[in-house]
């Protein structure tokens, strides 16, 4: 570990993560990692050439994260939008149900609803006319 930075271990650290931090800005900002040089001495030209290079990676990376988040934003729009379609149809679906059934199904279906049970599986075929039903069981019996 032959660094030019400093020899105390948490310097060391300092140094080590302030050339990491150099090397990623660069190659974020497209920059040659050789147009970016960390002067030892720590010297103010130094650190504020690194402190604009951050500022503009962190106005870079803020602009990317509100260009990504106006998408998303622009994407549930619309799916709210689709959603809200959705259940207005749901909704004038359910109304017309409501007025085509008789007062005993609709009793019978307030009634699964109470209890929770779920309906018969019977009760999702269509129910045969009362002239079927009784040719069915007039028959003769085993």
């Amino acid at each position: 570990m032959n660094s030019p930075c400093y020899s105390v271990a948490m310097d060391l650290g300092v140094c080590q993560l302030r050339n990491f931090s150099i090397s990623f800005l660069s190659s974020l900002l497209g920059t040659e990692t050789s147009s970016v040089k960390l002067d030892n001495s720590s010297s103010g030209a130094s650190v504020v050439a690194i402190d604009n290079k951050i500022e503009q990676a962190m106005d870079l990376v803020k602009s990317h994260l509100m260009y990504a988040v106006r998408e998303e934003v622009e994407v549930l729009k619309e799916q709210i939008k689709e959603l809200i379609e959705r259940n207005s149809q749901l909704e004038q679906e359910n109304n017309l149900l409501k007025n085509l059934a008789s007062p005993e199904q609709l009793a019978q279906f307030q009634a699964q609803v109470q209890s929770g049970s779920p309906p018969p599986p019977s009760s999702t075929q269509t129910p045969a006319p009362p002239a079927q039903l009784t040719a069915q069981t007039s028959g003769p019996s085993a």
